[in-house]
């Protein structure tokens, strides 16, 4: 089975979801609660104007993602995460490089580089 042209197998994607979330446990940037509904209907990338990235990431990415892996849609071609969780995590008492560094790594896969 191949989802993608590129080095993005689905085992490999499954495993950097698992390992994000892991990463923002350890961190404590998981959150027990959902969001109310209309903050996951925001228009603006990342959903910058209702969550943080760490939100974003447990949930908007990590499910879509799973969601694509688990139905064996294409993957995304191009991904660009890194440098967004690089520029939340700057001013942030944690460094974050355990998910920056898989983020880079899944943006990497993706795009194939």
């Amino acid at each position: 089975m191949c989802l993608s042209a590129n080095n993005a197998t689905p085992d490999r994607i499954a495993e950097g979801l698992e390992t994000i979330e892991v990463a923002l446990r350890r961190i404590d940037y998981w959150e027990v609660e959902w969001p109310e509904p209309e903050a996951l209907q925001s228009r603006q990338p990342f959903c910058v104007d209702t969550l943080t990235f760490p939100q974003w990431l447990q949930f908007v990415f990590l499910p879509k993602m799973r969601q694509i892996v688990e139905q064996e849609r294409p993957l995304p071609a191009v991904s660009g995460m890194a440098p967004m969780a690089e520029e939340f995590f700057r001013p942030e008492p944690v460094t974050g490089q355990e998910v920056i560094d898989e983020l880079a790594r899944l943006d990497q896969l993706l795009s194939n580089q």
